[in-house]
């Protein structure tokens, strides 16, 4: 079983209202994860808010984090742009220990060919000896990779060893799903979509809502691969409400809401993000009170 199946939590970065990193209340959220049974932990994804915060702020994040997992779970470092050669400076450079695994976003902004996004990855992966796992998330990037460049860099390059696909596209799910190399993973980006996709061979997801609830996404998606869908069908229906409520006013506003709720952090997110609406804190409160 690769060692990125299951549950893995792309972790918020909780702040004080000044805008400052709050270290308490990243111990608070690792513990929270750890307690909820998820598998691993994604730190510095861009539910981390990444693209706001400095590199010395990132190196901060980084060790704290791994100073205070101490080995529970393994770790996955968010570090990804749209400028190669700054990328692949700072993977050549990575060496916190603790790390088991780069995740990478598709380049952004630049709208690369298929090609220029081939070339990227091969890149980056060359410049580092962890495990790179790409992720492809249009509604982010203005750009799709397309399932026969990610399967084009899961045959060629050895250290690319899996994809989080949050495309939302099935047509890509099924043919990486169908046509993937042994011992390359296909991991959902979107909790909305994680059941299917798992049904169709994905080994877990990297989860959003996991931060506020991770027991029961860590229970549903353990369901899921062990082939008991009617439980897991259930468990996603009771979490589809939230779900949706922690993006209708874009993330991670909404998903620090309810872990505002349950007491786990404060919602303050950097510029240009803005906390949810009252209307919709409101509704987070109360089905995060049916959930809980």
């Amino acid at each position: 079983m690769s060692r990125f199946s299951g549950t893995g939590v792309a972790m918020i970065t909780p702040f004080l209202q000044d805008g400052s990193i709050d270290f308490n209340a990243l111990d608070n959220t690792i513990e929270h994860l750890i307690k909820g049974k998820i598998d691993y932990i994604v730190v510095l994804g861009t539910t981390g808010e990444s693209a706001t915060l400095t590199k010395e702020e990132k190196q901060n994040i980084f060790e704290f984090t791994t100073q205070k997992v101490n080995g529970r779970v393994p770790l996955v470092a968010g570090i990804g742009g749209n400028n190669t050669a700054e990328i692949v400076e700072s993977v050549s450079h990575f060496a916190i220990k603790g790390y088991e695994a780069i995740l990478s976003v598709v380049p952004y902004y630049n709208k690369p060919t298929q090609e220029g996004i081939f070339q990227h990855y091969k890149a980056v992966a060359a410049a580092t000896k962890l495990p790179v796992i790409l992720y492809n998330v249009p509604g982010r990037t203005g750009i799709t990779m397309s399932a026969a460049t990610t399967l084009r860099l899961a045959k060629e390059v050895e250290n690319i060893i899996a994809t989080k696909e949050a495309s939302g596209n099935f047509d890509i799910f099924n043919e990486i799903a169908a046509y993937k190399p042994a011992g390359f993973d296909l991991i959902s980006g979107d909790d909305l979509v994680t059941l299917p996709m798992i049904a169709l061979g994905a080994t877990g997801v990297i989860s959003v809502i996991g931060n506020a609830l991770p027991l029961p996404t860590s229970e549903m998606v353990k369901n899921c691969l062990k082939g008991d869908f009617k439980a897991a069908l259930s468990q996603h229906s009771s979490l589809l409400e939230f779900t949706k409520l922690c993006f209708v006013e874009g993330n991670p506003a909404g998903v620090k809401a309810g872990m505002k709720e349950l007491g786990i952090c404060d919602d303050h997110v950097r510029l240009p993000l803005v906390k949810v609406s009252e209307e919709t804190r409101a509704k987070i409160g109360s089905e995060i009170k049916k959930l809980n």
